[in-house]
């Protein structure tokens, strides 16, 4: 029996987004150990026949003697566990597991979620990422992208692994995330839903510009919520938007689809992404989507059919493509939530994204 170790920085990224790969393995006789730092999801993977060990990872932080704690604990699990092949996601496990992999020669595919910031700020920071990559990946088998722009932006960057391959982000599951007749309010009310972290790069000074305006133009007729968390730097914002009532936050929530289901449209103002979940799963509902032009989010969008995008980092960008919105009719609306699905169903199944994996093991095992 193969093994395949997986290493991750979420069990419930991993779990929402990548089990369908883990399933198949399993069913394809792989022998599936987890590596994670949190026990979120630890009972539904050791039912389904994964066995998970923990790693702490600090996601955010760049810490030194933290990193290194990190590459010694990836070198020691790889020793003993002596995996046929391994499977890195994200920045952490991709530098500091891909390494630990090549220094004990042990076969191993990375997976490049998305850039961050670090590529668009520049600076010796990024040049130390860069440094880290390519000693990291050099000897990579293969190296999976979720979109063409992160792929030309490593590769301009030096940065190359043995293949290259861009598949469909993470794909959507279409059974899961199942379509949802388009909602016809009572109430007259368009009601537009962000998902995700209210923080800078994801666009929320922009979106609470714009639900401020079109509330003082449209009145009660116009809804804006948020679900998630925000960072501690948006507290005020937070707090005066939904004092001033131009905003309902809601908590974070493990099923997301209910909320979904219940919005006109979702709005995704993101400066930069691997590929949107949250995008692909609004889609595959029938929700129409308003989202950032960027690689990562227009992919999902058969422009102008299936979604309205906007320019990145513009509130009055963003402001106009709500107002715009706004002016269609409810089956207009409709059409393009009908129009989103069918986009998602031709060119973002997970299923698809499941095989590319699957052929990459294959020739490595």
């Amino acid at each position: 029996m193969p093994k395949a170790l997986i290493l991750a920085n979420s069990s419930s990224g991993l779990y929402d987004f990548r089990n369908e790969l883990l399933l198949r393995l399993l069913k394809e006789g792989y022998e599936v150990v987890i590596s994670l730092p949190d026990d979120l999801k630890n009972k539904e993977l050791n039912e389904e026949g994964c066995r998970v060990i923990h790693t702490d990872i600090n996601r955010r932080g760049v810490n030194p003697i933290q990193d290194m704690a990190l590459f010694n604990a990836y070198k020691k699990l790889l020793k003993a566990e002596k995996p046929d092949v391994v499977l890195t996601y994200t920045i952490k496990p991709n530098i500091y597991g891909g390494f630990a992999c090549r220094c004990l020669h042990i076969p191993y595919m990375s997976t490049i979620t998305g850039l961050g910031s670090t590529f668009e700020r520049g600076g010796m920071l990024l040049k130390l990422i860069v440094a880290m990559y390519k000693v990291s990946l050099k000897k990579c088998r293969c190296l999976f992208f979720q979109n063409d722009t992160n792929r030309k932006i490593f590769e301009q960057h030096g940065i190359r692994a043995g293949k290259h391959v861009t598949v469909s982000g993470s794909g959507v599951n279409l059974e899961k995330h199942r379509f949802e007749e388009y909602p016809g309010h009572a109430d007259d009310i368009t009601r537009f839903l962000y998902i995700g972290r209210l923080m800078k790069e994801k666009g929320t000074e922009e979106y609470l510009c714009s639900a401020q305006k079109l509330h003082e133009k449209y009145g009660d007729k116009v809804s804006f919520a948020a679900v998630g968390y925000f960072e501690d730097d948006y507290e005020e914002l937070v707090n005066k938007a939904q004092k001033e009532g131009y905003l309902k936050m809601i908590p974070f929530q493990k099923d997301i689809h209910p909320y979904m289901k219940e919005a006109d449209a979702i709005v995704h103002p993101s400066y930069h992404e691997g590929m949107s979940n949250v995008l692909m799963e609004a889609a595959a509902t029938g929700r129409p989507v308003i989202c950032s032009d960027i690689s990562g989010c227009k992919e999902i969008v058969n422009r102008d059919v299936s979604g309205i995008l906007f320019e990145p980092r513009n509130k009055e960008s963003l402001y106009e493509a709500l107002e715009r919105f706004m002016s269609l009719d409810l089956d207009q609306r409709k059409e393009m939530g009908l129009a989103g699905r069918k986009w998602v169903t031709e060119h973002f199944d997970r299923m698809r994204v499941v095989d590319a994996y699957v052929r990459e093991l294959t020739e490595v095992v």
